[in-house]
């Protein structure tokens, strides 16, 4: 069962979690560092909240929910090194303290919005999504990012 992102209690054990990293902590697996993946995780706030990656097209958005949505909206962990969607490449060097507020400050805002404000709210990829879904795409990519930190 995945854990509610939008209670407190969860929020705030994620982000005790993401405060256990340093610009120090080594990826278990993987080829991105630490202030990589927190810049990696803030992309799906981004796309919630900032208008700064493109929306995909129709036929692109069509493929993303038949292929690729099951995958982001179950409780199905990642597999370790899986790919990802060219948004969320990130191999740019990246300042650890930054990406680090930026990940928190995205998940306080998430928190504080509250499942109401997500239930039948359209995603960037995948259409409407139900707030069970939204919170599955958020605390699974989180945690397993996390786990990948040893976090």
């Amino acid at each position: 069962m995945i854990k509610n992102i939008f209670t407190p209690e969860v929020s705030n054990e994620i982000i005790s979690r993401i405060n256990k990293l340093t610009s120090e902590t080594q990826p278990v697996w993987g080829k991105m560092n630490v202030a990589q993946m927190l810049a990696h995780c803030c992309v799906t706030y981004e796309m919630i909240y900032d208008d700064i990656h493109p929306k995909p097209s129709a036929f692109m958005k069509f493929i993303l929910k038949a292929l690729v949505k099951k995958t982001v909206v179950t409780d199905v962990p990642y597999k370790k090194n899986s790919r990802t969607a060219p948004q969320f490449l990130i191999t740019d060097p990246r300042v650890f303290e930054t990406e680090k507020a930026r990940l928190i400050q995205y998940i306080q805002k998430t928190q504080n919005l509250g499942e109401k404000y997500f239930d039948k709210k359209e995603s960037h990829s995948f259409g409407v999504l139900k707030v069970d879904e939204w919170n599955t795409m958020f605390y699974k990519h989180l945690n397993h990012h996390l786990s990948q930190f040893g976090v």
